[in-house]
């Protein structure tokens, strides 16, 4: 019988924390994890897009997952997100993260060459050998990755006993109905449809924006939860008129939350890594409008 209950509930997508320099910053990384924990999520969702993983080396990973799990492991569900575009680093990764004890590792499909899905799943099932105590959570990110999840494919990856489920960032909420009808469980990836996701059936959610307004989004399971629906939408309705602004500056979507963290007395955890673009200075104004309205919505609704 596999333990799903320390995957219900909110789990922010991990930020990259650098210093002044544009190196990870340990101090950061686990400023920002205790800021987390303190905020009351159930996890964390370590090293994925949100991460700036693609941009980073198999080392600097290494180094934000220790301290991740120095800071909070045993405390929260940890679930690391090992992937890179081949399978040595990513089997290094994945053996990294069980000798640190993460709850699970997940991983996206490889990028770039369009792979066959038998391609896909020995890819996977590698990353997974080389944890093998370990769960493991498909990522299907299409949009991003080039290649979508098939229910042929969900059906061969459920043979190894260590796939549990999936990170569904599809936009399709239908794509989660179909993933939990094979047996898996399924988190819901866009933040802009967490409440269509849960009731779809998702056990919970991993969101690029819940470390930024994370009383919003715990409101939103809470509201599910209780039948409350009416306000359950108008709480997510207020999250996406939010990540609408935080989208309509010139920087990186990431550069403008991590200064709005700073500006609502979190930890600074640093800029972005280029070639994503850094917060402009006309972004200012914007960034301010995001605050507001993200601290009215925590006193209107939590």
């Amino acid at each position: 019988m596999r333990d799903t209950a320390k995957y219900q509930g909110i789990f922010p997508a991990f930020y990259a924390c650098y210093d002044k320099d544009g190196n990870i910053s340990p101090s950061a990384t686990r400023a920002l994890a205790k800021h987390l924990l303190d905020k009351g999520v159930k996890g964390l969702y370590v090293g994925g897009s949100s991460g700036e993983c693609i941009y980073q080396s198999v080392a600097e990973r290494k180094v934000t997952l220790e301290n991740v799990m120095a800071e909070v492991g045993g405390k929260m569900t940890i679930i690391a997100h090992v992937a890179c575009n081949n399978t040595a680093d990513s089997r290094e990764l994945a053996a990294h993260a069980e000798s640190l004890g993460v709850d699970a590792v997940a991983a996206i499909p490889p990028i770039y060459f369009k792979l066959p899905p038998k391609a896909i799943a020995k890819y996977w099932n590698d990353i997974s050998d080389a944890a093998p105590n370990t769960d493991f959570i498909i990522y299907n990110i299409p949009q991003l990755a080039g290649v979508a999840l098939t229910v042929p494919l969900l059906q061969e990856m459920l043979k190894n006993p260590r796939v549990i489920g999936v990170k569904n960032s599809s936009m399709p909420v239908q794509d989660i109905q179909m993933w939990k009808d094979e047996g898996a469980v399924v988190f819901n990836g866009p933040d802009e449809q967490l409440l269509s996701g849960l009731a779809a059936g998702a056990i919970g959610g991993i969101g690029g924006t819940y470390a930024a307004m994370p009383e919003l989004y715990l409101e939103i399971v809470r509201c599910f939860q209780a039948g409350e629906l009416a306000k359950g939408r108008e709480v997510q309705n207020e999250c996406c008129r939010i990540i609408y602004k935080m989208c309509s500056t010139q920087g990186n979507m990431y550069a403008v939350i991590k200064e709005i963290l700073r500006r609502t007395g979190g930890p600074d955890v640093g800029s972005v890594r280029l070639p994503l673009l850094p917060l402009a200075e006309s972004d200012s104004g914007i960034v301010d409008q995001c605050v507001n309205m993200i601290q009215a919505a925590i006193a209107k609704y939590c």
